[in-house]
């Protein structure tokens, strides 16, 4: 989504992809359609949907994409992904740059940075998924990596298909080649259902689960946090966290409170735009996961976030997992599973990086790092004295819920003020009172030895493999 919030423009293009999006379901079916043409009209779509939104921009993103269908032709699979990696992360970044430096922290209204950033998840994510599967042995990948492993370099048309198509070219989110190509040939739901055994359960023949249900009642979350956005984000603007009253004159119990409801105040926007950009991708018949726990169709293949486990996590990590879910799915499959030294430190450096240069983001992501360190080291050492009665596991879901929403306050705030200077005042304001308990949590607590199984799935032998 652009950080310059919800312009005319991006919700006429998200609202007209939507309704494209049910057009290209019902008369574009799969039974009735080719590949190449479901291809071809996507492609076409997305391309018309960027030059409306974001102008002469645009150029960014198609070379961008043209300079990395290069590299997948030309490139040898032993380097396919390195190449891919730093040319998509360099452009990109050198765009980030190019922003801070000509408008001077200016916001554009028409931020190509959003799509540009959505691009460059989709280059990276199939440049490494065609190298685990051309370039190593199925024996040296995980089971998810074996699974979304691409055995054969796309065509052209695929490649702009799934990068440029009008479902996910405006705000996303990312997701897998093999799964969108799948969906553009009308493999996907039978694809997802056996993947959950779906015959061994006793049903002998494989459905065609209707997206409908599932788009509507996300259409009315899109509307309700729409109408949050226009009433309690302009009612709790983020300047507020700087005024006189904030910073000279409330007590220190009051900022704590007010800086949580502005950050509250202040996510409508993403709930709007996530919601939005998921509902377009199942109207067009995208995004089916499977069957839930209770045995009803899903459709969360595709979904950035989860309300409800971010409002009640109990945990940075559980907060964190639930909020721009499929941007740490890519930071987990490109950095966190594949670097061998500091995986964590590396994976928020990247994150900061993706997201741009603005110093607001290296702020939250360097707290990011001394609080998730922080929690972990607590959670540790004092959780297990909790599990012993429900009355006292209450007591700390209770404990953690508000220090978690508290502490994501503080982390985010200069996320989403940007700058230096009102970041500093922010802080100075409230003591820098996270980064101390953090930093002494860390520096007094025991640190105890993570399980092997508690990270993402990683063999002893495979530190030399992993940078093939």
């Amino acid at each position: 989504m652009s950080r310059s919030g919800l312009t005319v423009n991006f919700v006429a293009c998200q609202l007209s992809a939507l309704c494209a999006a049910f057009w290209f379901r019902l008369y574009l079916s799969p039974g009735e359609t080719s590949p190449a043409v479901r291809h071809a009209f996507a492609t076409i779509f997305g391309i018309y949907f960027v030059i409306f939104c974001f102008g002469w921009y645009s150029v960014h993103l198609f070379v961008l994409v043209l300079m990395c269908y290069g590299i997948m032709v030309t490139a040898s699979i032993s380097n396919i992904h390195r190449y891919s990696f730093f040319v998509a992360m360099g452009y990109l970044t050198i765009c980030h740059i190019s922003r801070i430096y000509i408008f001077h922290y200016g916001i554009l209204t028409t931020d190509f940075s959003g799509p540009l950033m959505i691009v460059t998840q989709k280059i990276t994510t199939l440049a490494f998924q065609v190298h685990d599967g051309l370039g190593r042995r199925a024996e040296d990948l995980s089971s998810e990596q074996h699974r979304l492993a691409v055995k054969a370099k796309p065509s052209f048309l695929e490649y702009v298909s799934y990068l440029l198509n009008f479902m996910s070219v405006i705000a996303g989110p990312c997701n897998n080649f093999k799964d969108y190509v799948a969906f553009i040939e009308g493999r996907h739901t039978h694809m997802k259902l056996l993947e959950v055994n779906w015959k061994e359960k006793g049903f002998h023949s494989l459905p065609e689960p209707s997206p409908t249900g599932a788009v509507m009642h996300k259409l009315c979350v899109t509307l309700v946090s729409l109408l949050l956005f226009l009433t309690l984000t302009k009612t709790f603007p983020v300047t507020s966290l700087v005024d006189d009253w904030f910073v000279h004159e409330a007590n220190f119990l009051t900022r704590l409170c007010y800086l949580y409801i502005v950050m509250q105040a202040s996510k409508p926007k993403y709930y709007f735009a996530w919601t939005l950009a998921d509902a377009v991708n199942n109207a067009a018949g995208f995004g089916f996961s499977g069957v839930d726990k209770n045995g009803n169709f899903s459709w969360d293949l595709l979904s950035n976030l989860n309300i409800w486990k971010i409002e009640t996590a109990t945990s940075f990590k559980m907060y964190v997992e639930n909020w721009n879910i499929q941007t740490a799915t890519w930071l987990k499959r490109v950095c966190y599973e594949r670097v061998p030294w500091y995986p964590t430190v590396l994976t928020f450096i990247l994150s900061a990086l993706w997201h741009g240069v603005y110093p607001g983001y290296y702020f939250t992501f360097l707290t990011g790092i001394l609080v998730t360190l922080a929690a972990r080291t607590v959670r540790k050492n004092y959780r297990h004295y909790f599990l012993s009665s429900k009355a006292l596991k209450a007591v700390y879901d209770i404990v953690t819920w508000a220090v978690t929403q508290l502490a994501v306050s503080y982390t985010v705030a200069p996320f989403v003020m940007l700058a230096v200077e009102p970041t500093i005042s922010l802080y100075k304001s409230m003591y820098f009172y996270l980064h101390i308990i953090s930093l002494l949590i860390i520096l007094f607590l025991p640190i105890k030895p993570q399980a092997h199984n508690q990270r993402w799935p990683q063999t002893l032998n495979s530190l030399n493999k992993k940078m093939d």
